[in-house]
């Protein structure tokens, strides 16, 4: 299991892929609709990547919730 840092990533990596599968989306359908490359998006999911607060906020809205209901109790 990562520590630190990269625990926090893949912690936020995992609730994305959540919500994300809970709508029913495929990677590519989700990246389109927020107008991502579908690479970045599975690098945020695995916990490979770190968003920005511009791209959480994107994400956030796509996924129809908020910013900290995203990150709450990482």
């Amino acid at each position: 299991m990562p520590s630190g840092r990269n625990a926090l990533l893949v912690k936020l990596g995992k609730r994305i892929r959540s919500l994300r599968e809970k709508k029913g989306w495929a990677q590519s359908e989700m990246a389109a609709c927020l107008d991502m490359n579908r690479g970045h998006l599975s690098d945020l999911e695995r916990g490979k990547r770190e968003a920005g607060i511009i791209t959480l906020q994107i994400i956030a809205r796509g996924l129809e919730t908020t910013m900290a209901k995203l990150l709450k109790g990482l």
